[in-house]
């Protein structure tokens, strides 16, 4: 084999693989938001599980993504993990539509009509309206033409006259069961070399159309491929949380039992599906019909892989509940995580996701960010009327040390913002980046709006003179409305945008913006007689100007998400 032919071949598969990349996430980019609500709706039970993890996964032709997806639901809480392994079953059978693509562009020599089709897509990226229809149209042309240039250079390696490579595969002993297992665990190392199960699928259907590889063998690449590509989400999953990695194992599971039965049955198998296609395994090169007999073997392939995941699903779906069981006990959460520590709980460093799939983790992390606000605003009031001086210090620290967290959860998650932005957008989705910057960017100078309340109260403490029982009532309701706020900001951060109304947070932030006027004018009156000093009259005025403050935040929040400004009086 000349050394180009050898580039071509490792060229065309790089090809192949980004043409797979580029096709998928540009469907996720026309479907993502209608995927995510058919995953989080369609999953009643686990006939409903498979079957949208199935659809998703045959529709955006990335089980991965689908995989994704589904732990990010598991841990938002609105999938259980016994309905997130359903879902990874029916990936499992929807990503075997990628093998029968293949299959056909193995049959026939497809790069004729891609030409026309880069033309068509080109002309689509340039209009603004249908630029992602165009992106998806170039990834398809490009997978196809990987897949044509496979087919061309198979034909030319001539790999059936090959001398070397054929007496490298008869050193196998076809009717060996060691054989299929060496065969086995190369399709699995190939696969964790590569990163692409389609790319040693690929180099399989050359392998076995060209007849240098018995169907049998060739199969049992195939299945070492299906265990590879759950070793690697597994190591992926390793820095991830313990869901996730519950999730990747349950998958590792299903593939790993799957070929274990289909090692007992494995020549009886082989033969049905072969009966399916119509393939004679038992055909010799001498025969006359052997050129179009072994035409069919790229099909036999891609039927093996859906019936194998089929049957195996069949099997598996009765014993979902003590799958759940299995991996939980493997898997244990870890102990003793201090809520106040700070950790990310939706945003996974180890999982390659799509933009669209980053976008949901990050407005959980954001709706949990919101949250933990509202929790240091509580030890805020807690700290008002704490008078124990051990307790009071140690919860004036504690406040201290959220004040930081929020600081942390702002440059982590615009970190992770950024990262995604860097890959190719939607608009639609470029505008949720933009407005989720602002909303981390206001929810963490309402923690400092918190701080500053927190240090004015300390302020007090160290001073000789107390607020009046008409101040600290003043305040209690001042802090009233704002936690009032904060809670309307957090069921805004949830949902979809048609079920929130903006007006209510606008109508609280009235509110404290007239009850801020009222004490400020009355605060006046009351220093002039004498009701209080002025120097705690400041401070009094502090906490509620502080208040008012923070109430502007909330609404600046309200507005990024809503993607709505409030009208000034």
């Amino acid at each position: 084999m000349s050394i180009w032919i050898f580039f071509r071949l490792i060229g065309a598969l790089a090809l192949l693989m980004f043409g797979m990349k580029s096709m998928s996430d540009s469907l996720q980019k026309m479907a993502g938001p209608q995927l995510r609500h058919v995953l989080g709706t369609m999953t009643t039970n686990r006939v409903t599980g498979i079957l949208s993890g199935a659809l998703i996964t045959a529709a955006v032709q990335s089980s991965t993504a689908t995989t994704v997806m589904t732990v990010s639901f598991v841990n938002a809480g609105l999938l259980t993990l016994a309905q997130a392994i359903s879902v990874i079953m029916g990936a499992n059978i929807g990503t075997t539509l990628t093998a029968w693509i293949m299959s056909a562009g193995f049959s026939f020599n497809i790069t004729d009509f891609v030409w026309p089709a880069f033309f068509l897509a080109i002309l689509l990226i340039y209009s603004k309206k249908r630029k992602i229809f165009g992106d998806f149209i170039f990834g398809i042309s490009f997978m196809f033409l990987g897949l044509g240039t496979l087919r061309q250079t198979g034909i030319d390696m001539d790999l059936a006259h090959n001398q070397p490579v054929l007496d490298f595969f008869a050193s196998f002993d076809p009717n060996s069961f060691v054989t299929t297992i060496t065969f086995l665990v190369i399709g699995s190392i190939l696969t964790m070399c590569v990163q692409s199960s389609a790319a040693v699928m690929a180099i399989t259907m050359i392998l076995c159309s060209t007849g240098v590889l018995p169907i049998y063998q060739g199969i049992a690449l195939v299945m070492g491929e299906n265990i590879g590509t759950t070793v690697t989400s597994n190591i992926a999953a390793l820095t991830a949380n313990t869901q996730a990695r519950r999730a990747a194992l349950a998958h590792m599971f299903f593939n790993v039992f799957g070929v274990l039965w289909i090692l007992c049955v494995f020549r009886p198998f082989i033969d049905m599906v072969c009966g399916f296609v119509n393939y004679d395994a038992t055909m010799m090169k001498t025969d006359p019909g052997f050129i179009r007999n072994a035409a069919k073997l790229s099909f036999v392939l891609a039927a093996f892989h859906t019936s194998f995941n089929i049957a195996n699903t069949t099997i598996l779906v009765w014993f979902i509940p003590q799958i759940e069981k299995l991996v939980c006990k493997v898997i244990k959460p870890k102990r003793n995580i201090d809520e106040d520590d700070f950790r990310l709980r939706f945003i996974q460093s180890g999982i390659m996701k799509t933009p669209e799939i980053s976008v949901l983790e990050a407005q959980k992390e954001i709706h949990s960010f919101a949250e933990r606000i509202q929790r240091m605003f509580g030890m805020v009031r807690e700290l008002l009327g704490e008078t124990n001086q051990d307790k009071f210090v140690k919860l004036f620290s504690r406040i201290e040390k959220y004040e930081g967290i929020s600081d942390s959860m702002e440059i982590e998650i615009a970190k992770y913002l950024d990262n995604v932005s860097n890959a190719h957008l939607s608009d639609e989705t470029k505008a949720k980046i933009r407005a989720m910057l602002r909303e981390i960017s206001e929810l963490e100078s309402i923690g400092d709006s918190c701080y500053n309340l927190a240090r004015t109260i300390n302020r007090r403490i160290r001073g000789k003179e107390d607020f009046t029982e008409q101040q600290y009532e003043h305040i209690h309701q001042m802090m009233e409305l704002t936690d009032d706020a904060l809670s309307q900001m957090i069921i805004t951060l949830v949902g979809h945008k048609a079920d929130n109304d903006a007006n209510r947070s606008f109508n609280i932030e009235n509110e404290i913006n007239n009850y801020r006027n009222q004490l400020r004018s009355q605060n006046i009156n009351d220093v002039n007689n004498h009701l209080y000093t002025y120097a705690i009259g400041t401070m009094y005025m502090d906490i509620i100007q502080e208040c008012e403050k923070l109430g502007d935040y909330v609404v600046n929040v309200v507005e990024a998400r809503m993607g709505v400004r409030k009208l000034k009086s």
